[in-house]
């Protein structure tokens, strides 16, 4: 879990420059450089959320082969 907030913290910081890097470097137009950012920022929470769902299948994955033996161990009995 420790992993997982750490690297969706690095992945936010990393965003933050290269957003900021954007503005100050592009040589756009203010609208122009305003549907970049809408673009990028939608591209960030798009990966964010495929990651997030990702982690939460391996998740429930792991829960459910800690379960299965303890069903195995009561059918048993």
């Amino acid at each position: 879990m420790r992993r997982m907030v750490n690297f969706l913290m690095g992945a936010g910081i990393g965003a933050l420059v290269g957003a900021t890097l954007a503005v100050l470097l592009a040589p756009s137009s203010g609208e122009d450089l305003r549907s970049d950012v809408q673009a990028r920022f939608s591209r960030f929470r798009d990966e964010i959320s495929e990651a997030a769902k990702q982690r939460r299948a391996e998740l429930e994955s792991q829960l459910e082969s800690m379960r299965l033996p303890q069903e195995e161990t009561s059918l048993e009995e």
